[in-house]
């Protein structure tokens, strides 16, 4: 299966350079003199009518004049000359462009019609274009600097994607005398049609690249950018820093706690569950690479610090606790090695300060003792370029044991000139080294949170959990009520109704029009009781001071119940008011007051929050967030992200709290989300949680019409786990054949599937010979985002274990329309149609998600697949490039 279609912007054969002049100040003149500078091994042609040589080369009127194919126009003509050069390409057969020209969306209608015509115009010429205003791309391994800036980079293994080319250029510069090598630079611009999400897809499979830096300043379609972000992370490190974290006037309509979650905390959730590391500043964003440009990960957070100064190791310590990771503690065996090898005026503890005499060779031996420890999980080695010591001699030594050992060693080489020879060494043999401690400790913690955010990418919940299903409907209909009566917010009766629908325990509360009404239900539900006004105009009760605690006696319901309506009335004439709620009163004995919440984020739509509740949840701040579908492991990870979890134990004479009753109400808020997008905006606050249960006291939720046509799911930028597509079936033998979508777990299975194979069937599917999987094709077949693409598998049972024994999936290609799909099922469990029946789920799915057309390539010679594919309706033709290869389509 073919997984991108912008190859040619990394890897074309002939380049043409539309603009191209011998006016040096021209962005087309700079563009075609990069080229040629750059050492670019393929063909490249100027097109400017005007000129005929640029730069010393033949220069073309038109692509017509030319006996070669082009794959990739460089464009840096005038934006109103754009689409018809697009229309030109077209017709020559280029595949991809790069449009430097400005004047676009950025200039206001008139650019904005002009972009809308660009892309139309790529789209109907099937030609993928980035930009508009952008730098361009550089791919120092071929020679390629299709760009306007300057030289080619060191080459390396570090891509750079930028939305800004100011960025890209600094940041090249700014790698240099630090030997940091770039394997792709890209300036996306305004990003019309290549985005983030294409371009991620491309570097997840780019053998040349090892890790993956990304400059973010705004994201258009989150469901891309998520889907392509999560399949990068899945293969190799990806690291992001987010520029306008905190943008005045850009939130989008939040319910009353999402109101003080500013888009950074959004962020910072989303990288958090796509897998990658997000670093603050360009500083730590090289850092970052650093660390992971060696290929070592953690499975731990414990550091081990070896220095020849107490300062230094002192500071490295504090910037240990202050970011939550750990101190080492040394194993008895460590100990005592280190007892041997140390003088006796050692620290005696971690950090290991090895005293500042200490030759290199007493480095190795405190540096192999730590690698040793299976209770250590990193090393930094911190040198002070003091009177003793050889700062060269101990790189070297460094580099050695670095080389031997599969935990990441990181080096701190404090100083200038006197250690600059060693931090060369050190950066020539990939170890990290950085200039202080501080950020030595940051680079380590940047490797920690990789680590923990890869078990959240590994997450693929369902949208609902199998036991005691909710009432679905039910809720929706309450929901259609309210809105069909022109309301947007619930009152409190309904708004529990609709907790209630998805079994999250909730305070029962009686709706009183009159002071007796209430009086009899305080009476039923027991003093003492709380009361609220209840009115569809008032958002926030407190506005009016209208909620009462802790009334006691039938003498105060009555009078109470008289206050709060007379001060609503004079306070909001205007609203409507239906009466008092009352409920009986939540004893507070060992209760903890939390809040979760749910409000709608502009770009990555639903977002759900947990932290303390009560009025201290703006002034505290404590709170996690998620993005839905949540399950058992993502809700854990988020309370312990909150300081209230740590008052959920046992203290001061009061019992621990029922962390199951509360992992359960958020497991049902994540439902909630996922089955209805007509919820924008939620507070459920306060929820009392004590030793025995976690209730719902109070609840206020604010919904809205969802977009038409919009798809199941299409609110939320995480596709969750489509657990409605398992189906089971009996074949013809009696056995029952499960067929579901594709899980991370099944890796193994899905490994041994395809060593069981026949090298005959192997060859077919792949189309080259392999015994198995490698890792990074293992990641990217089940680890998949069920959005633009799907796996279902076959599987049956045997003595208590699954087996897989087919699978079939797609992969969206660009523009929505079409998919392209692969099938394979086991040598030993042929002509029982298992490959048809697969065949049909996987084509009712694709339509489903809105799919026309589904093709694929055949070989020729597996006449088996060829006879399924017609059996299933699709029109079987010979590629003309290949004939030893069959293009099969479908129109769905």
């Amino acid at each position: 299966m073919r997984m991108t279609d912008i190859d040619q912007l990394f890897t074309p054969s002939a380049v043409a350079v539309f603009g191209a002049s011998d006016n040096e100040g021209s962005i087309g003149g700079m563009v075609f003199r990069n080229l040629l500078a750059g050492g670019y091994k393929g063909h490249c042609y100027a097109i400017n009518p005007k000129y005929d040589q640029v730069a010393g080369e033949p220069c073309y009127g038109s692509l017509n004049e030319l006996d070669r194919q082009v794959d990739l126009a460089l464009i840096a003509a005038p934006a109103e000359c754009v689409p018809a050069i697009l229309d030109q390409c077209g017709g020559y057969g280029v595949k991809a462009a790069v449009v430097h020209s400005a004047g676009f969306g950025d200039h206001g209608e008139r650019g904005a019609a002009l972009q809308e015509k660009m892309v139309e115009a790529a789209r109907r010429n099937r030609i993928r274009v980035m930009g508009p205003n952008c730098l361009g791309v550089m791919r120092p391994e071929h020679g390629l600097n299709a760009s306007v800036g300057q030289d080619l980079p060191r080459q390396g293994n570090v891509a750079l994607v930028s939305q800004s080319g100011a960025i890209c250029t600094a940041m090249i510069d700014w790698s240099e005398p630090r030997r940091v090598g770039f394997s792709a630079v890209v300036s996306l611009g305004a990003a019309a049609d290549v985005d983030f999400g294409d371009i991620l897809d491309y570097l997840a499979l780019d053998t040349q690249t090892r890790c993956i830096l990304l400059y973010v300043e705004g994201i258009r379609n989150a469901r891309h950018f998520m889907s392509g972000l999560r399949a990068a992370a899945r293969l190799k490190p990806v690291i992001i820093v987010k520029a306008g974290r905190h943008p005045a006037g850009t939130r989008a309509i939040k319910s009353h706690t999402g109101g003080f979650v500013g888009s950074a905390d959004v962020f910072r959730a989303v990288t958090d569950r796509a897998g990658v590391v997000q670093v603050s500043n360009l500083d730590q964003l090289f850092a970052a690479a650093q660390v992971f440009g060696t290929r070592r990960r953690l499975t731990g957070d414990r550091i081990a610090i070896i220095t020849n100064g107490g300062g230094p190791g002192v500071l490295a310590a504090d910037r240990t606790v202050e970011l939550g990771l750990t101190l080492a503690q040394f194993s008895d065996a460590t100990r005592q090695t280190l007892e041997q090898a140390l003088p006796d005026y050692w620290s005696h503890g971690n950090p290991i300060d090895i005293i500042g005499d200490a030759p290199p060779e007493r480095y190795r031996l405190a540096l192999d003792a730590c690698l040793a420890d299976p209770e250590v999980d990193g090393v930094l080695c911190i040198l002070a370029p003091l009177v003793f010591g050889d700062p060269v001699a101990t790189a070297r030594h460094v580099i050695e044991a670095s080389k031997d050992s599969r935990k990441p060693v990181l080096a701190c080489w404090m100083g200038g000139n006197r250690v600059a020879e060693a931090q060369i060494l050190l950066s020539e043999h990939d170890v990290p080294h950085f200039d202080s401690p501080e950020a030595a400790v940051e680079a380590f913690s940047f490797l920690a949170i990789h680590q923990r955010n890869q078990k959240l990418l590994m997450q693929s919940p369902s949208p609902l959990s199998y036991e005691d299903p909710p009432d679905v409907e039910g809720a929706r209909l309450i929901i259609e009520g309210v809105m069909a009566e022109g309301r947007k917010v619930l009152g409190t009766i309904e708004a529990k109704a609709i907790l209630s629908a998805f079994r999250i325990p909730t305070m029962q509360a009686v709706l009183s029009r009159t002071p007796n009404e209430a009086l009899m239900a305080a009476q039923a539900l027991g003093f003492p009781v709380v009361m609220k006004i209840n009115s569809p105009d008032l958002e926030h009760k407190t506005d009016v001071d209208g909620v009462k605690l802790n009334i006691d006696d039938a003498q105060s319901v009555r009078r109470t119940f008289t206050e709060i309506i007379d001060r609503a009335k004079r306070l909001r004439p205007d609203a409507r008011l239906e009466g008092i709620t009352v409920e009986h009163m939540v004893s507070t004995r060992a209760a903890r007051e939390l809040m979760i919440g749910v409000f709608r984020d502009k770009i990555f739509g639903p977002v759900i929050i947990f932290g303390a509740g009560g009025t201290k949840v703006e002034v505290l701040g404590d709170r996690a967030l998620g993005l839905p579908p949540l399950n058992a492991f993502i809700i854990e990870t988020m309370i312990d992200h909150t300081r209230i979890a740590r008052l959920m134990g046992a203290f001061q004479h009061m019992p621990p709290m029922n962390r199951m009753a509360l992992a359960r109400i958020l497991q049902r808020v994540s439902e909630m989300v996922c089955e209805l997008p007509e919820i924008i905006a939620m507070d459920i606050n306060p929820l009392i949680g004590n030793d025995k249960e976690v209730l719902a006291v109070d609840v206020r939720i604010k919904v809205d019409y969802r977009p038409p046509q919009q798809p199941t799911y299409g609110h939320m930028a995480i596709h969750p786990y489509p657990s409605q597509l398992i189906e089971r079936v009996q074949l013809p033998d009696g056995k029952d054949l499960v067929i579901r979508p594709i899980r991370p777990e099944d890796a193994e299975m899905e490994q041994e599937f395809v060593r069981g194979l026949s090298e005959q069937t192997k060859y077919f599917r792949f189309m080259q010979a392999i015994k198995e999987l490698t890792p990074e094709m293992l990641v990217r077949f089940t680890q998949i985002d069920y959005d633009r693409e799907m796996a279902l598998i076959g599987v049956v049972e045997d003595g208590g274990t699954e087996v897989e024994v087919g699978v079939a999936r797609y992969m969206a290609r660009p523009g929505g329309e079409a998919c392209e799909f692969a099938i394979v099922v086991s040598d030993t469990w042929r002509n029982l149609g298992i490959g048809a029946r697969l065949m049909r789920s996987l084509m009712q799915n694709a339509r489903l998600r809105g799919f026309r057309i589904m093709d694929g390539e055949v070989l020729a010679a597996n006449n088996r697949m060829l006879a399924l594919v017609k059996s299933l309706g699709f029109r079987i033709e010979s590629d003309p490039q290949d004939m030893a290869i069959k293009l099969v389509t479908k129109v769905l």
